[in-house]
């Protein structure tokens, strides 16, 4: 019998907003400038608070930090095309949609600032803690859309993960599970072309990240993860396609990580300056304005005006989190657990009299 061919996919690229601010007219979404005026304020509020929390980590007055300067289009985008009954499940570098999604950045500062109260948001604020083990969350993604799906949620799961957990086996169980039994969830690879010191040519042979979702018969597309319209585009249908009942979808934002992997990494060790310097050039936040600045929708006392907020907003979080009590030794073991069980409470209670005595 002759050699027959079973299947064939294509991997879509979308780019809307290029790095000079023209924009493609006939793929831009109907938003509002009050919209995109908002969208520009949510990306320089992001990059506000994480240089403060580089300030702060160089300070001794917070742990580790992953920044996210450069990836602040990914995460608006996202947060702008989600609603407020959607869980998002993030890694930890997504902070900047997990103020946006409701969580206080006050906690945000607190988890990093090694506090167990940090993992502790309001009770209308559906958003998993922070999970640093590296591709966890897409099971975590899988398992909420499919309990989404099973009890008739008008709901959403949105997982974020790198590049580099795409190399992970929890990767492709989650997507396979969400596939098969066609959870309602939407998965988001932040592909910041590094996982640590690894390269992505390194991460994988595949041409893209997105083309991975074909293994598993849903929907991927790649897109500009500089470029918030097409985020946002691509976050709303796949939503969108989510919430109807359509099944899950795979997007890969490719972007960059202009900073260190973590406050304690080098980045320079690794990278090259003109590598870095391309990047620089792509930047989310000056693409956005000069988009705005263009259309006469910003100008620099508009700039100096929001400059002022964000800082004003961020000095006072932050106020918040230096005048929280101190936390006490027990608030490791009482937020685990719904029911705490037997061998957990003795853990506890070895500690209370060890700290105690």
């Amino acid at each position: 019998m002759p050699r027959t061919k079973v299947y064939e996919a294509v991997t879509e690229r979308l780019e809307i907003l290029d790095t000079e601010g023209r924009v493609d007219e006939a793929l831009m979404p109907e938003i509002d400038p009050e919209q995109i005026r908002e969208l520009y304020r949510n990306m320089v509020l992001m990059r506000t608070f994480d240089g403060k929390a580089l300030k702060l980590q160089r300070q001794g007055r917070m742990g580790t930090w992953p920044p996210i300067k450069g990836q602040e289009a990914v995460q608006a985008g996202v947060a702008l095309a989600m609603q407020k009954r959607d869980w998002l499940i993030p890694a930890f570098r997504e902070h900047g949609i997990m103020v946006l999604h409701g969580v206080p950045l006050h906690l945000v500062y607190a988890y990093w600032a090694g506090d167990e109260r940090g993992s502790c948001y309001p009770e209308d604020v559906r958003c998993f803690p922070v999970a640093v083990p590296v591709g966890s969350q897409w099971q975590h993604g899988a398992g909420v859309g499919l309990s989404l799906k099973l009890r008739n949620e008008d709901a959403v799961a949105v997982t974020f993960g790198g590049d580099g957990s795409t190399s992970e086996g929890d990767f492709h169980e989650g997507l396979n599970c969400a596939g098969v039994f066609g959870a309602k969830a939407v998965f988001v690879i932040q592909n910041n072309q590094w996982a640590i010191s690894l390269p992505l040519q390194q991460q994988t042979a595949a041409e893209t990240l997105a083309q991975k979702a074909h293994a598993y018969g849903i929907p991927g597309i790649q897109v500009d993860g500089n470029d918030v319209f097409a985020v946002y585009v691509a976050a709303t249908e796949a939503i969108e396609r989510a919430r109807g009942g359509g099944g899950p979808t795979l997007i890969e934002a490719v972007t960059y990580r202009l900073g260190d992997h973590t406050t304690a990494d080098d980045a320079s060790r690794y990278r090259k300056d003109e590598e870095l310097e391309k990047w620089e050039g792509r930047d989310p936040i000056l693409r956005l304005r000069r988009y705005l600045v263009e259309r006469g929708l910003w100008d620099d006392d508009q700039e100096a005006v929001i400059l002022e907020e964000a800082q004003s907003w961020v000095d006072g979080q932050v106020k918040i989190l230096e005048e929280m009590p101190p936390q006490e030794p027990e608030e490791i073991f009482t937020s685990m657990y719904a029911a705490m069980p037997p061998h957990v409470a003795e853990q506890m209670q070895e500690l209370l009299e060890e700290v105690r005595s």
